[in-house]
């Protein structure tokens, strides 16, 4: 009966629904290639800088980050990128996101990821205790610095 009541609960669970948190613009340096391994071609990327903000959030992004991608055998091009947020406030807060994007194989392919933040007990850390999805999308900045931006937002 346990089980039958489990299955009850969450089929009438309701539809897990999306509210924006913040954008960022991430600047990238020069693509550092790491070569072929058994998973497939490495590549990391440098990340240099950037800004942050959204609704109570607002800041930079500390250089010195970056993402390691797998270049891999479906065409596809897996990515983690580890880097630190630095509000206008002064509180650092790391970001580990991950995803995969498919865009080579097809470009109008939209790149999701998976962050997770951890920031320290305060103002923040409801950061670090709730779900994200994130958009990756390349931006254009004057001067050709390369750049992503990304949309993250809370799963409610």
């Amino acid at each position: 009966m346990t089980f039958l009541l489990a299955v009850a609960a969450a089929v009438t669970a309701p539809t897990p629904g999306l509210e924006y948190a913040f954008e960022e613009t991430v600047l990238l340096g020069p693509d550092v290639p790491a070569g072929q391994t058994p998973l497939g071609t490495r590549n990391i990327v440098p990340i240099t800088g950037g800004t942050f903000e959204g609704p109570g959030l607002k800041g930079t992004i500390i250089g010195g980050g970056w993402d390691w991608q797998l270049r891999r055998a479906d065409g596809c091009l897996q990515i983690k990128a580890d880097y630190m947020l630095r509000t206008d406030d002064g509180v650092v807060i790391n970001v580990i996101n991950t995803g995969v994007s498919c865009r080579a194989k097809d470009p109008a392919a939209v790149v999701r990821t998976q962050p997770v933040f951890e920031a320290p007990l305060g103002k923040y850390e409801w950061l670090g205790q709730t779900s994200f999805v994130g958009t990756l999308d390349p931006v254009s900045l004057p001067g050709g610095q390369r750049a992503v931006r990304i949309r993250f937002f809370r799963v409610t």
